[in-house]
């Protein structure tokens, strides 16, 4: 039987009422496969203020936005620190260092870096975090004029680690974060309207007024004719239970057209169903889908369309840090498909643009923090000479 998703695509926007600073809801704690530590409440809470001070004019001159290859990737920003030394829990770590993340950013950075054009939609604390995050975007020739700052609320915060036994351990600090807050009314629909591709998570649908903002978004992107990518980046702990993770991943899964999964997360939508077995991924596909995606991190992707599928193998190479990976990955094949969506209808040319995107996630894993291990399109091409030879 066909699996289907748990809501009707683009539900009517919630009115939305503010989280409060108090609110628990997003702290509680679900294991997974990776130790995943719930979220903290930040150290020294603060009140929301009324309204919101947009600041758009602290960002750089916006890009230009009519580019018919722009991705716009909606979605959290924040800061990442990871410890400075490999193979400890969060807590044995002697120190830490900073890199910006996010996913949706992750994703808005790594295309650009490979000669792209994005643009990231988002906010982020009116605080110095967020101000350096506007920065480094826009030192990353990534368009940040969608960027909101808000003066009532922090930059999120995320401390991860690769623990010694390969998993990754993650401590979130949002209550609320600025991330959470972004509204409708703050939405820049014009660089949302002109682009090939917009791409968005999960995360941003968990609380209100994000989730309202975040579907407005995407059914502005549907009505111009854009191209909607969802990688659901499922995060347990920032959820108030498993199941509605898993009604909210899949209350807007019916309207991608193109999806990134990883094995782990077939495994929680299809309640525990293998996902290595082509029938399950089949119960995933959707009538409207052109591409579905699953990752295998190092052992390569697997791809489903309407007319053929098959699996790509992934580059071997020496892992520090597999934070970002996954983001590389989907930047280095929205790259592809922006410049020519025809392969999404040729089997073999969608295959060399996989290899590509199995070529970012991999180099990306030599260096520690998400962002700043991005690769060049040089370093790419680089790395699949080599390996031919």
């Amino acid at each position: 039987m066909a699996f289907h998703a748990a809501a009707p695509a683009f539900p009517g926007l919630a009115s939305g009422a503010r989280l409060r600073s108090n609110d628990a809801a997003s702290l509680r704690m679900f294991p997974t496969r990776r130790r995943t530590i719930a979220a903290f409440p930040t150290c020294c809470p603060i009140r929301r203020l009324p309204g919101c001070i947009k600041a758009v004019s602290r960002n750089s001159d916006p890009l230009e936005t009519s580019d018919s290859s722009l991705i716009v990737c909606f979605g959290e920003m924040l800061i990442d620190f990871v410890p400075t030394a490999s193979g400890v829990s969060l807590a044995e770590a002697p120190a830490f260092k900073k890199a910006p993340g996010g996913a949706p950013a992750n994703v808005a950075v790594g295309i650009a870096r490979l000669g792209g054009s994005s643009a990231f939609i988002g906010k982020v604390g009116d605080d110095e975090f967020g101000h350096m995050l506007a920065n480094i975007l826009k030192e990353n020739n990534v368009n940040n004029q969608g960027m909101r700052f808000d003066p009532g609320a922090r930059t999120a915060l995320a401390f991860v680690t690769l623990r010694s036994d390969g998993e990754r351990e993650f401590m979130f600090y949002r209550n609320p974060s600025a991330d959470m807050l972004l509204e409708v009314a703050e939405l820049d629909l014009d660089i949302i309207t002109k682009a090939r591709i917009f791409h968005c998570g999960s995360i941003s649908l968990i609380t209100e007024p994000c989730k309202s903002a975040h579907i407005a978004a995407a059914k502005a992107a549907k009505e111009a004719g854009v191209l909607l990518s969802y990688d659901p980046n499922l995060r347990l702990p920032l959820w108030p239970s498993a199941e509605s993770a898993r009604d909210g991943i899949l209350s807007v899964w019916d309207t991608a057209d193109i999806i990134k999964i990883s094995e782990e997360e077939i495994s929680f939508l299809t309640k525990g169903e293998d996902p290595y077995d082509d029938a399950v991924i089949r119960k995933l596909f959707h009538p409207n889908l052109k591409l579905l995606l699953v990752t295998e991190g190092p052992n390569g992707c697997r791809y489903y369309s309407k007319d053929f599928s098959g699996r790509v193998s992934g580059l071997k190479v020496e892992q520090v840090d597999t934070t970002g990976a996954g983001d590389a990955f989907v930047a280095g094949i929205l790259s592809q498909l922006a410049s020519d969506v025809s392969l999404l209808q040729d089997e073999q040319r969608l295959r060399e643009a996989l290899k590509f995107a199995n070529a970012c996630g991999a180099l990306t894993v030599r260096e520690r923090g998400a962002i700043p291990a991005l690769p060049t399109r040089e370093a790419v091409l680089s790395s699949l000479v080599n390996m031919v030879a």
